[in-house]
């Protein structure tokens, strides 16, 4: 049987500064899947995300992401096949740029392009924008987008270089639910085409797994609670244990909601 093809490989990975930040975390992520990492807050997600990236140094362990293992290979150059969506982003744009403007920069990692554009890459862009279903924001600054509209240009703008492997760093974050709601059926379809890349989605909401992601990562402290396929993974039990909260899980069509089971009152 012919092994598929690892996107993601992380073994035994240890991160110390001062304290532990990251313990013991073995993941390993496919071909063919797409994956949810969910923790509370301080269970760990933003450093690992910094650790595959290279921002974060590991104290021990391994870290190779497309066949690339940290510390033998040139991390600056994997960091350009590796798309990130953030928040955090969204304060680095110019505010008159338009959402071409923004795009064409994504072809170079620039933010801020300037210069002449040369006619292939406005036509990537222009492609890129009717992929993320965008097209109406071609000519329209970024201070005038909504907040669901600057993710998907964002992801456009990661798309736009054709990334193996594409990170949304809590990419909800700011979102009303209907816009919400939009944009996750948006992130559904894009996952969908035969072309797209793995995805790696970091949330606290299990309403954000969306159909289409197959496995789930749950953190806690630094540790890895439990990993593997979403249906044997995502149960009460487990993510009442993440969030030290008692917890009901429930599913239908696909997607999943969690409600809070109230502690027994105190009498006095």
């Amino acid at each position: 049987m012919k092994s598929k093809k690892v996107v993601i490989e992380v073994a035994n990975l240890r991160i110390e500064r001062d304290n532990p930040i990251l313990d013991r975390i073995d993941w390993r992520v496919e071909a063919g899947q797409h994956w949810t990492i969910l923790g509370a807050n301080g269970s760990g997600k933003t450093s690992l995300l910094s650790a595959l990236t290279g921002y974060l140094p590991p104290t021990e362990g391994e870290i190779s992401v497309l066949g690339q293992t940290y510390g033998r290979a040139d991390w600056r150059e994997l960091r350009t096949h590796v798309g990130i969506v953030s928040s955090s982003l969204h304060q680095l744009m110019d505010g008159h740029e338009t959402a071409l403007d923004i795009l064409i920069g994504g072809l170079s990692a620039q933010i801020g392009y300037w210069g002449e554009i040369a006619p292939a890459d406005r036509k990537k862009a222009v492609a890129a924008l009717k992929k993320i279903e965008s097209e109406y924001l071609r000519d329209r600054p970024w201070r005038f987008f909504s907040q669901g509209e600057r993710q998907r240009v964002l992801i456009g703008r990661a798309l736009i270089a054709r990334p193996k492997l594409l990170i949304l760093d809590e990419p909800c974050a700011g979102l009303d639910p209907v816009a919400r709601e939009h944009f996750l059926q948006f992130i559904e379809r894009l996952a969908r085409n035969r072309s797209a890349p793995t995805l790696v989605l970091v949330t606290h909401h299990v309403e954000e797994i969306m159909p289409v992601f197959s496995h789930v990562l749950i953190l806690k402290a630094g540790a890895v609670l439990t990993a593997g396929h979403k249906h044997a993974v995502l149960t009460s039990g487990g993510l009442s244990r993440a969030f030290d909260a008692r917890l009901r899980l429930s599913r239908a069509r696909g997607r999943y909601a969690v409600r809070v089971t109230p502690r027994a009152e105190v009498v006095i």
